[in-house]
């Protein structure tokens, strides 16, 4: 049945119309079809003959008779003539003349012309009682032809390899979705207080920080079926298959429960409604409607709990975010430097590395050397640490070739075969000096870590910095940012008295963050403690939300700080020009320059820094991220005494993340 998943109703249709059309096929192919000739072969070699009697059958179609002869004729009364002149020619008197008698016999073209308006019509029908408009059902025999509105939604048992000691760098998330797993191993524990299970959790955040691994890790955990389906696979070009499916991946998380139901990138049918869609509006609001029917169907008394995965909270409809539906929304960000620890700490463990190599140690350092780092480029770095390894021919994997994982990934591949001119190249060694001098000697710039000048990725250079876990700026430190961008331009400028083109990604950056200042932050006293909205990249711009003149007053104040912002960066530049050409010597020399070559060409930086690398090393060791858990879940791996209770009840349970 699971090979050839058909009813007995199906294959009988199919049966006999398959018997029908090789009947067909074999009646028209090996049929007579007579011998044709010619006005002037009937004239000349049967007519004159006298071969032609009365009872003989001549047309212009094909006679279904056997060893019978035809030619085709422009119309009977044409024909009528041209033979009474043919008969009289040859001398043929009223009693041999041969006579011409009609009759109506089918050849068959008929049948074939309407043949494939036959097939469409059959197929039409056959789709409108089984398939994707007989009301989803959903599969063979029970969605129709080729199962297009059954859900594909995929059921995973007992055989996932990702558990929770997998997942690092989101112990807060984790604790949500723990509850979640606990109470469908130990109900009563909520039950006997009165406790309702929230019916959902609605997993979002930036893409890469293991919102899907922690589903992974839950479908591990769990010990009950986790149902996986992606939100892409609920749209399709025929009308009601999303809805179809919908009905027909909750039917089969009622089958199966107590279960977990897991949609990811839920955005793709939970988009707003009625709001900046465009095409296939109304099938989409249909697919959610009925999504939000189906868990509305849901009651906390049937102990079946729901999940979904979305990169844009924003967008969703708020009628799937309400209490009731997705109860819970838990956020998964870029992890901390601690987080950042522990992940390394996670992917470091398959890898077979030096003896000498501490674990806790090269994690606490490549932690420090990764900010901003999400779990997936974590995860790439250690990777591409592997295969460079490998690469080399080395038996183990070492801190160096971590250290060449990172720049591989942050700057893109190392292009040794693209040669700069010198011109390019003494020019792009003074930019570079003007970032790192400039930012050596302001207070609140990021540190510098390393600068190279081979080319990698689509760049033409590398440069590295070490910013700080910070998560709230005054107007001091973004002026002192807006500074050290800058510092590129104004050097070329100074020594060259010509600009390049190489500023333009400093100039942008300095440009938005002059404008967040301003429109957002309310730093500018001209504009006011205001705050608006700036439009985002990709996003439909339809008015502004500020006057003619406001905009005016805004572009002024930018320009005015950009200008401040430069004349700074001029004047650090005029006054510490040695050391800019020192260190631009230095890098036409070596190419490569780290923090240590920035100590000893330049000294020690005028002012006590808050965090260094050395800083931040120790303060990972110091602490570790907080994983401790309540009371009431440290024993969740151990409450397996109630599932098997929980599988008999007569109300099924069902589980929504």
């Amino acid at each position: 049945q699971e090979e050839f998943p058909f009813d007995d109703k199906t294959v009988q249709n199919l049966a006999a119309g398959a018997a029908g059309m090789a009947s067909a096929f074999l009646y028209f192919h090996f049929r007579e079809t007579g011998v044709q000739i010619s006005w002037k072969d009937f004239v000349h070699h049967y007519l004159s003959r006298g071969l032609v009697r009365g009872r003989d059958r001549f047309n212009y179609g094909v006679f279904l008779t056997p060893n019978y002869l035809w030619f085709n004729i422009g119309s009977a009364d044409s024909f009528e003539h041209n033979l009474e002149l043919a008969q009289q020619e040859i001398g043929l008197d009223s009693i041999q003349k041969v006579p011409v008698l009609y009759s109506s016999e089918s050849d068959g073209t008929l049948f074939l012309s309407v043949l494939p308006i036959l097939l469409v019509v059959g197929f039409l029908l056959f789709a409108t009682r089984q398939g994707p408009m007989a009301g989803g059902l959903g599969g063979w025999g029970r969605g129709g032809l080729f199962g297009i509105s059954e859900s594909k939604a995929r059921i995973i048992k007992n055989n996932v390899s990702v558990h929770f000691k997998d997942v690092a760098g989101c112990e807060e998330a984790k604790q949500d979705i723990l509850e979640f797993i606990n109470f469908l191993k130990s109900p009563r524990q909520y039950h006997d207080l009165g406790a309702k299970i929230p019916k959902g959790a609605v997993l979002w955040g930036p893409s890469g920080n293991g919102k899907t691994l922690l589903a992974k890790a839950t479908a591990g955990e769990a010990n009950v079926p986790f149902i996986t389906v992606n939100g892409s696979e609920f749209q399709e070009m025929f009308v009601g298959v999303g809805a179809a499916r919908i009905r027909d991946l909750f039917a089969t998380a009622r089958k199966n429960a107590p279960c977990i139901l897991f949609i990811d990138e839920i955005d793709a049918i939970g988009r707003k409604r009625g709001k900046e869609n465009f095409g296939d509006e109304g099938e989409q609001e249909n697919t959610l409607n009925q999504l939000l029917v189906e868990m509305d169907g849901f009651n906390s008394s049937t102990n079946i709990v729901v999940l979904a995965a979305t990169n844009r909270a924003d967008i969703l409809d708020p009628a799937l975010m309400r209490p009731g539906r997705f109860d819970r929304h838990v956020y998964i960000g870029p992890p901390d430097m601690k987080g950042r620890a522990s992940i390394f700490k996670v992917h470091l463990r398959p890898l077979k590395l030096d003896s000498s190599v501490d674990v806790e140690t090269l994690a606490r350092n490549l932690a420090a050397l990764t900010p901003d780092f999400t779990g997936a480029d974590i995860a790439n770095v250690c990777n591409e640490a592997a295969l460079i390894a490998a690469r080399r021919l080395s038996q183990y994997v070492s801190s160096k070739h971590f250290e060449w994982a990172v720049e591989r990934v942050v700057g893109g591949l190392e292009k040794r075969s693209q040669v700069l001119q010198l011109p390019e190249k003494t020019t792009l060694a003074y930019h570079e000096a003007g970032h790192a001098v400039t930012g050596w000697f302001l207070e609140h710039a990021d540190p510098l870590f390393k600068v190279s000048l081979v080319p990698r990725g689509t760049g033409l250079g590398y440069a590295q910095y070490l910013p700080k876990e910070q998560y709230l700026f005054t107007q001091e430190q973004l002026f002192d940012r807006m500074c050290m961008m800058l510092g590129g331009r104004v050097a070329e400028q100074v020594f060259f008295r010509q600009v390049t083109t190489r500023a333009q990604d400093d100039l942008r950056k300095v440009t938005q963050s002059a404008y967040a200042q301003i429109v957002q932050f309310g730093m500018n006293g001209a504009v006011g403690q205001v705050s608006f909205d700036l439009p985002q990249w990709g996003s439909l711009i339809t008015d502004k939300p500020f006057s003619e003149s406001t905009a005016q007053v805004i572009d002024q104040e930018v320009r005015s700080l950009i200008d401040a912002a430069f004349q700074r960066t001029l004047e650090l530049i005029l006054d510490k020009k040695e050391m800019v050409e020192k260190v631009a010597k230095h890098l036409l020399d070596q190419e490569i320059l780290d923090r240590a070559d920035m100590v000893e060409l330049l000294g020690p930086r005028p002012f006590q820094e808050k965090s260094s690398y050395q800083e931040v090393v120790d303060c990972l060791e110091k602490s570790k991220e907080d994983t401790f858990l309540p009371e009431g879940l440290t024993d969740w791996q151990n409450n397996k005494g109630d599932t098997k209770h929980l599988q008999n009840r007569q109300n099924t349970s069902a589980l929504y993340l």
